[in-house]
């Protein structure tokens, strides 16, 4: 019987190699392949350090050591050695003691606000995505996106200035706009304003608005704050929310409008009722928009309110010789008076 001792040894030694081969190849071994993952992870956390600082700034606080590792949720010894690794890079300085982007590092921040917010104009206005969504996607998305991607994704959305949630969107060239609004909370009771942002971070508080149906662009008017809740209106729906949640929105006090200047939305109407359509909601934006356009809901389309279904929802409406029906939610998008009201 032949001695195949030598053949498995030669397979053994053969196996071998090919596992050491593929842990160590150049291109495409584990080894080669964790360094890369360990880069990627390095640089979006460089990228998401700088956002944050540019955020803090731009807001009027100082950003810290703290205030970083909160952000990134990072050890502060781990916050502590990423900076120190961006002051070597250049992009972070400590010269006046406290912490400041140099000229690269405020360029780069920025860059990576301008993605991530030009794509949640994107995911907003081009596709069916739940708001939701959103900010999620766009958080991956930023680190992605070139300076020339950017610019092209800006020109193809019309060169939008603010995002979905009412953040100011940094122009190609480094200009941020400061934030106009003020906290909601900080309203006067009875006081109108504009909903003009609602903070999308963290994400379990930003959910919480987006399904109480708030959004940038409601009229909004103070009813009764105290330290334990703050209630207002928001396009004629009253809201109670706690006050660590009223504190994720900003808005920007109006005056008082004119009588001709008062407009409802669709839903508050029953049938039998004949309005006039003022627009549509700025909180209305994408699929849902054009949807709403393409049915006929346009500015000064005569509509009546023809009749409910049986359980209540939803509505049929009638325009243009067509009946339409629309759920309350739709109904709300669409601002109207009253069609007496309305010159003739």
């Amino acid at each position: 019987m032949p001695d195949i001792a030598p053949v498995f040894l030669s397979l053994g030694v053969l196996a071998c190699l090919m596992l050491l081969a593929g842990l160590l190849w150049p291109q495409g071994g584990w080894v080669a392949r964790t360094r890369q993952r360990r880069a990627i992870t390095a640089r979006v956390l460089r990228e998401d350090a700088l956002k944050h600082i540019c955020k803090t700034e731009a807001s009027g606080r100082r950003p810290t050591l703290q205030s970083v590792a909160g952000s990134l949720q990072l050890k502060p010894e781990r916050a502590a050695g990423l900076l120190r690794e961006m002051e070597q890079q250049g992009l972070v300085s400590y010269s006046s003691g406290d912490l400041q982007l140099t000229a690269s590092g405020r360029s780069a921040g920025l860059h990576i606000i301008r993605a991530h917010r030009l794509w949640e104009c994107y995911l907003a206005d081009q596709t069916g995505l739940r708001e939701g969504e959103w900010h999620a996607r766009a958080e991956r998305r930023e680190h992605l996106m070139t300076p020339a991607e950017a610019d092209a994704l800006a020109t193809q959305l019309g060169n939008p200035t603010h995002d979905p949630h009412g953040d100011p969107i940094p122009t190609s060239d480094g200009v941020l706009e400061p934030d106009a609004g003020q906290p909601l909370a900080a309203l006067k009771v009875g006081e109108p304003a504009l909903l003009l942002h609602i903070e999308d971070e963290p994400e379990n508080l930003y959910a919480q608005l987006v399904a109480a149906g708030l959004r940038v662009g409601m009229q909004v008017r103070m009813l009764e704050k105290n330290p334990q809740q703050v209630r207002f209106l928001a396009n004629g729906e009253e809201h109670l929310l706690a006050p660590i949640l009223a504190h994720q929105i900003e808005v920007l006090p109006e005056p008082e409008p004119e009588p001709d200047e008062v407009a409802e939305n669709l839903a508050g109407f029953v049938p039998g009722q004949r309005v006039s359509v003022l627009g549509l909601a700025r909180s209305c934006r994408g699929p849902e928009r054009r949807r709403l356009l393409d049915l006929g809901f346009v500015a000064g389309t005569t509509v009546e309110v023809a009749m409910l279904s049986p359980s209540g929802e939803p509505t049929a409406y009638r325009l243009r010789n067509t009946l339409i029906a629309l759920h309350r939610q739709q109904a709300k998008l669409v601002m109207v008076k009253p069609a007496t009201e309305v010159a003739s």
